[in-house]
């Protein structure tokens, strides 16, 4: 009798031990938390309401600035700073495109910017990244050589905004089957943004290609100021910029002022 005692005690000590293990872990991983999941957890709509705002009335902003992590430490230039010139200067979109590892200083910035968009009203995109997209509240764009729509909708669930890039006919057939938000075609120009950049599409086959999407199209590549105007009146609903928006811009005031030109640009009627 005395034995079952001392057995049932000493599971009973182990059972109390092991509570206090599991409350010990839950605190210490909440203390870890990023901020940005923290956010996340306290308000779960977080670009949601901005996102649905955009894309279900096909207002998808003209201007669509995409800010190149590598690119911008060539203009000397830190993220967050640059995210906050260009929500400034009034912009309703920013994509954040970082192609390197998510190392936790590249994952800090990444939530700087993800607030800064959230207390200004502003959809963040995440390039690429589909649990870095959920953990900041973001909308997600992907390419062809990334996750498949399908799987990336499978992780940020049914709410998330997601953007797909096309490169030719096949691929926005495609991409129209896909469980995607908006698509991207491009590079409707010559375009340094990427090492081994796809053929040019060019403004005919943009505008041949339209018709096959009823979704918002964003024209992507080589777009400048020069040849804006152009890209909208072949049927582009919106125009990522990447390679002008940062030239000759050393400053965040530069970028700002970058910023409020193509605003200016991009508000005019179409030709």
């Amino acid at each position: 009798m005395k034995m079952k005692i001392h057995r049932r005690a000493l599971a009973a000590k182990a059972a109390r031990e092991g509570e206090r293990r599991a409350r010990r872990r839950e605190k210490i991983a909440s203390s870890k938390m990023p901020r940005a999941a923290h956010e996340r957890v306290r308000n779960p709509e977080s670009h949601t309401a901005t996102c649905r705002a955009i894309i279900n009335g096909l207002t998808l902003p003209r201007f669509y600035p995409v800010l190149d992590t590598a690119a911008l430490r060539t203009c000397g230039i830190a993220p967050p700073d640059a995210a906050r010139a260009v929500i400034e200067a009034g912009a309703r979109i920013l994509q954040l495109r970082h192609k390197d590892h998510y190392a936790r200083r590249a994952f800090a910035e990444a939530e700087d910017i993800a607030r800064l968009c959230r207390d200004a009203g502003v959809l963040l995109v995440l390039n690429d990244r589909a649990d870095i997209a959920l953990l900041l509240g973001a909308a997600l764009h992907l390419g062809q050589e990334d996750l498949p729509p399908a799987a990336a909708r499978a992780i940020t669930g049914a709410e998330t905004c997601i953007g797909f890039s096309t490169h030719n006919e096949d691929q926005l057939r495609a991409a129209a089957r896909e469980p995607v938000d908006y698509i991207a075609l491009g590079p409707v120009f010559g375009t340094a943004s990427k090492q081994n950049p796809d053929p040019v599409v060019g403004l005919n086959e943009l505008r041949r290609l339209r018709p096959l999407t009823t979704r918002p199209l964003v024209a992507i590549g080589g777009i400048t100021r020069n040849n804006a105007l152009q890209t909208i009146d072949a049927g582009a609903d919106s125009l990522a910029v990447i390679g002008d928006l940062l030239a000759d811009v050393g400053t965040p005031q530069q970028l700002r002022k970058r910023t409020e030109e193509w605003l200016l640009l991009t508000s005019r009627p179409k030709p």
